[in-house]
């Protein structure tokens, strides 16, 4: 199954809303394994199931029970991206929304928006492919938080919510999640659903512009077509992950599980920008820091589940890979979160 992913853009805002909050970001991020200057890594894609690791050591180290909520108050608006550019050269909210719809993976795999029209209301549907965080508290009222403002920054402050459905249930604090969203709040509801008025659909945008918009569409298809290519390296992975313990992790017989020549996956792997050879250290690597930072597997249990024929042979590569030797990575990484082992 392929890995889904969401747009580094999402952990930048959010970073940004820490640091208003005043939330130790050092000790959050030291906790998934990684430091701060990952969050500005080029074309970051975090790993969609993430979510559940990272808003956990979200409230840990805040103490706070409501971190998403309020966090999702301090977002700064989505700017600067492609998504927004197609909504400000559209003509009305209405059609830069269905535009949006088409090429919502930019912003995650995972996601899987709808939008219908009730009576004088319009309705997004707020689906993503993950039960665990489709229902985690956090992320969805920061999520809503953070579409809202996006919707005002593009509408000249006139987008307001008029009912938010979440599928999460809360035992308490109800009437201040509804005081801070400024509208109806559900929970407990089949699904996660933003209302607004639907007359919104026919607000202008005084940024309309239609040559401006073809380009727009053309560079978001191409971002997208982008992605895809990217898809192969989920799907081998997979591949190596079934084949890692029998000890024939080769790129012959990768191809033969993917039912193409071993010419056209080198060809595919060079257009995601990477190699067989990359595609597997990265996975073994990632692997291996998971074994160390998680289990108590013994080395050598760990030289077998990650393929090496030799513990040498996995010491020496570790070592390039970290910097540090096996030993000296458990060290340091067991007790974390750990959730970039998983990136």
């Amino acid at each position: 199954m392929q890995e889904l992913r969401d747009a580094g853009v999402m952990l930048r805002l959010i970073y940004e809303a820490m640091k208003k909050k005043g939330v130790d970001t050092d000790t959050v991020f030291s906790r998934l394994g990684v430091d701060e200057s990952y969050v500005y890594t080029d074309q970051l894609r975090t790993p969609h199931n993430a979510q559940v690791y990272f808003w956990q050591a979200l409230e840990d180290v805040s103490g706070d029970p409501d971190i998403g909520l309020h966090l999702g108050q301090l977002l700064p608006a989505y700017k600067g991206q492609v998504l927004e550019y197609l909504f400000l050269s559209s003509p009305t909210f209405g059609e830069g929304l269905f535009r949006a719809q088409a090429y919502q993976r930019l912003l995650s795999d995972a996601a899987n928006t709808d939008f219908f029209i009730e009576d004088d209301n319009a309705c997004m549907i707020l689906d993503t492919a993950s039960e665990d965080v489709r229902r985690l508290r956090h992320f969805n009222e920061c999520f809503v938080q953070g579409l809202i403002t996006f919707f005002r920054s593009i509408t000249d402050g006139q987008f307001y919510p008029s009912r938010v459905e979440f599928e999460h249930v809360r035992e308490s604090g109800q009437d201040h999640v509804a005081e801070v969203l400024g509208c109806e709040v559900v929970f407990g509801a089949d699904e996660n659903r933003l209302y607004f008025p639907a007359k919104l659909l026919e607000f202008p945008s005084p940024h309309a512009e239609p040559e401006l918009l073809d380009l727009h569409e053309r560079f978001a298809s191409e971002q997208v077509a982008r992605l895809e290519k990217k898809d192969i390296v989920g799907q081998v992975e997979r591949i190596i992950a079934e084949l890692l313990d029998s000890g024939e992790v080769t790129l012959d017989a990768v191809a033969e599980r993917l039912g193409i020549k071993p010419r056209t996956l080198r060809t595919r792997l060079t257009e995601a920008e990477t190699s067989f050879n990359q595609v597997l250290a990265d996975f073994r690597y990632r692997l291996a820091r998971q074994l160390l930072a998680t289990t108590d597997e013994s080395i050598d249990e760990i030289v077998y589940l990650t393929g090496f024929s030799e513990p040498s042979t996995f010491y020496r590569a570790f070592k390039r890979w970290s910097n540090m030797t096996p030993i000296e990575y458990r060290r340091t990484a067991q007790g974390k979160d750990a959730m970039v082992d998983a990136m």
